[in-house]
């Protein structure tokens, strides 16, 4: 089974998704941001890593919000999405296409990755 950390960016009102690269598996597809566990890692200590590998953001793991699970073929994935605060730093786009800030009640009204779109529409139903 893979296990991903995914994280739930707020500020200022809005919420981050970040767009996949073109070649990437689900190319060009909206999601939380976030990545695979490694060897010994917590979901908090991955999903800070990979915020910093990926959008060169230090941030800090609050709860968890969601957790996702599907199987495809022989693939099992289970996604954790916490709350996450960025401590410092601006993102960027290191590791993905582009970063969008976008309202709750919008995050609908991009071409999510079904996983995320489950989780974003509990967040924008509340």
């Amino acid at each position: 089974m893979i296990v991903v950390a995914a994280g739930i960016v707020s500020r200022k009102g809005k919420i981050m998704l970040c767009q996949r690269r073109p070649g990437d598996r689900l190319g060009l597809k909206w999601e939380f941001p976030g990545g695979k566990l490694e060897k010994g890692e917590t979901p908090q200590q991955a999903l800070e890593r990979e915020l910093r590998e990926e959008l060169a953001i230090e941030t800090r793991t609050g709860r968890i919000f969601d957790v996702q699970y599907s199987r495809e073929n022989d693939s099992e994935l289970l996604i954790l999405f916490f709350y996450t605060e960025i401590l410092s730093g601006e993102p960027q786009t290191v590791d993905c296409q582009a970063i969008a800030w976008t309202e709750r009640e919008s995050l609908l009204s991009f071409d999510l990755a079904a996983n995320d779109m489950r989780v974003a529409a509990r967040l924008a139903s509340e």
